[in-house]
């Protein structure tokens, strides 16, 4: 792979994988120790991987045409491990597919984000890097709740080098 649009591609394969993997290992709870109190940034796994699909929702609705992250608005939190992995596949996919058909120059274009209180334009693969920084960001954190649930997080970061990764991972690669 030499494009530029190769490590963008790789990342959503790799959150897609690793979403997956993650939600594998979620199987083991209970759907109460899943909403459970547990120590983080949010008060339960549930309440954490919520937010990783809420957030996805929101920046592929701003990368997609006509999206402006529209489609959390009025979104209730999803409470079951099952559910919430078959919504954040979903996404996923989405996110998958977007990459795929990414160009130079999709990568340089504008989209416009709803903020708060005002609309902002951010380019494409600069909501790319951040939507990517956020997810692993925030799945770093679900690994220590899923671990004070009494799971052992799968390992997540053996996707990029060919030493060592699983093969899960590399059956993703292109």
């Amino acid at each position: 792979m030499n494009t530029p649009i190769d490590p963008y591609l790789r990342m959503a394969l790799n959150n897609a994988w690793a979403n997956q993997t993650f939600y594998g290992a979620c199987a083991a709870l209970s759907d109460e120790a899943f909403c459970a109190p547990r120590p983080g940034f949010f008060d339960s796994l549930q309440a954490t991987l919520d937010h990783i699909y809420e957030v996805d929702l929101y920046y592929v609705d701003a990368l997609e045409a006509g999206g402006r992250g529209r489609s959390v608005y009025a979104r209730d939190p999803i409470m079951t491990a099952t559910a919430l992995a078959q919504a954040q596949a979903e996404v996923d996919a989405r996110l998958v597919a977007f990459c795929r058909a990414l160009t130079p120059e999709t990568l340089a274009a504008m989209r416009d984000t709803e903020r708060r209180d005002e609309m902002a334009q951010e380019r494409v693969d600069a909501l790319l890097l951040h939507l990517f920084q956020h997810q692993v960001h925030h799945r770093g954190q679900a690994h220590v709740q899923l671990k004070h649930a009494g799971v052992a997080p799968p390992q997540l970061d053996d996707f990029h080098l060919d030493f060592g990764r699983v093969p899960t991972a590399a059956a993703l690669l292109p």
